[in-house]
């Protein structure tokens, strides 16, 4: 057995439910969803809009609560952590991606990739020089001292891939990390996204639509009718 094998998944889902309070009932979301995911393994979660994906995600992040069922981080149960265990869990062990960038547009890109950093006690020396190295790493490198507004899209959202993977996290979770971007920005950012990722040996759970995209990954899940299935690519 492999050293990655013999560890506990990074992340472990077990009968995940969400249900919604509604006038006229409650409309439940998520109807039992079951996964776990290893270290250095990137799985795709396809399903059309409307289907839980970012419900899901958010739950996976410690975002939101499931309405019953048991999640575990990197073999850490979750269930029964108080608000700041979990913020200490889910600024150290996990790191996100959304559709939109989400930086700050005063700080430069440098800034923005030091700041989760920062605020987990990294030393700024250390911290300056992971996020020079990792904006480097997605071709950035030229750009360190410019704000948001001043660069494209698909720059913003490489300078997002390098905040989110700062803080070394066992976990990323990924909502439509392409999905604003026309379809040859999506492709290159994409192939980053993949390489650094697989680099820094993370688990990964990337939402998506683009299922070219998903069929990329180690495997993809398809979340229907509130449940998860494998799926298979021809």
């Amino acid at each position: 057995m492999s050293e990655s094998s013999s560890l506990p998944p990074s992340l472990s889902l077990r009968n995940i439910r969400r249900a919604f309070p509604q006038p006229d009932g409650a409309l439940e979301v998520l109807k039992g969803c079951e996964a776990e995911i290893h270290a250095g393994e990137l799985v795709a979660m396809v399903g059309m809009s409307g289907s839980g994906k970012s419900t899901l995600l958010q739950i996976c992040g410690l975002l939101d609560n499931p309405t019953s069922g048991e999640i575990d981080i990197a073999g850490q149960p979750v269930a029964s952590l108080g608000e700041r265990e979990r913020t200490r869990l889910r600024r150290g062990t996990i790191g996100f991606i959304y559709q939109f960038h989400h930086l700050l547009p005063e700080f430069t890109a440098l800034e923005n990739v030091v700041l989760p950093q920062s605020v987990a006690g990294v030393p700024a020396g250390q911290a300056r020089e992971r996020a020079r190295t990792l904006l480097e790493r997605v071709n950035l490198g030229h750009r360190l001292n410019h704000r948001p507004a001043k660069l494209s899209g698909g720059e913003k959202q490489r300078v997002a891939i390098a905040r989110a993977i700062a803080n070394r996290p066992k976990l990323l979770l990924a909502d439509e990390p392409t999905g604003n971007l026309d379809p040859d920005t999506a492709a290159s950012v994409f192939d980053l996204f993949v390489e650094l990722t697989r680099e820094e040996g993370l688990c990964v759970l990337m939402a998506t639509h683009n299922e070219q995209l998903a069929a990329r990954m180690d495997r993809v899940l398809h979340l229907q009718s509130g449940l998860l299935m494998e799926k298979a690519f021809r």
